[in-house]
């Protein structure tokens, strides 16, 4: 998978971390959006659905359940990088 997120941060990818603010506060992958979960929803319209987006969060729950939101909602490239800290080890790549 990594080699996947490496891929998509090449091409600018939106990074949105779908943790709370509280969680996201203690750590986060720089430039990245924080939208809890239970928001998302409700901010579709403030993205692009053209760019390359990664999805992450604590486990990577949440982020299956917001890639779900996401492609539903027509949005085609994105992925699921499970916990947040899994982007920082691409990046390092």
């Amino acid at each position: 998978m990594k080699p996947v997120i490496a891929e998509y941060l090449k091409k600018d990818a939106l990074v949105i971390d779908v943790r709370t603010p509280q969680e996201y506060a203690r750590g986060h992958f720089a430039g990245s959006m924080n939208i809890p979960l239970n928001a998302l929803s409700s901010r579709l319209a403030n993205l692009d659905r053209k760019r390359p987006t990664i999805v992450c969060c604590a486990s990577g729950a949440r982020s299956a359940a917001a890639v779900g939101i996401l492609k539903s909602n027509g949005f085609e490239n994105v992925i699921n990088a499970g916990p947040w800290t899994n982007t920082l080890d691409a990046s390092a790549t």
